[in-house]
């Protein structure tokens, strides 16, 4: 991962990490089901923005590659696993 997409998933993920917190939090308080969904349900879409970044940041670098006249084969079949396993 290059280091200027770093910072960003490290936010997103502190995030993500606090989305989960309050999922124990609430379970511990005895919430209401919907409550905790909608709660899981942030926990979900704080992962798959960071799957956006790590995609994005993996696409910008296969761009790069390119435009260096290096071969992107790799960073082609890597970027296709990965999309492939977000799934």
């Amino acid at each position: 991962m290059s280091n200027h997409k770093r910072p960003e998933v490290d936010a997103r993920l502190a995030r993500a990490e606090g989305h989960v917190k309050a999922v124990r939090k609430m379970l511990n308080d005895d919430r209401t089901y919907p409550e905790i969904v909608h709660q899981i349900a942030a926990v979900r879409a704080s992962l798959d923005g960071i799957i956006d970044v790590i995609v994005e940041d993996l696409v910008e670098d296969c761009v790069a590659t390119a435009k260096k006249g290096k071969s992107v084969a790799g960073t082609v079949v890597e970027l296709q696993q990965v999309v492939a396993s977000s799934r």
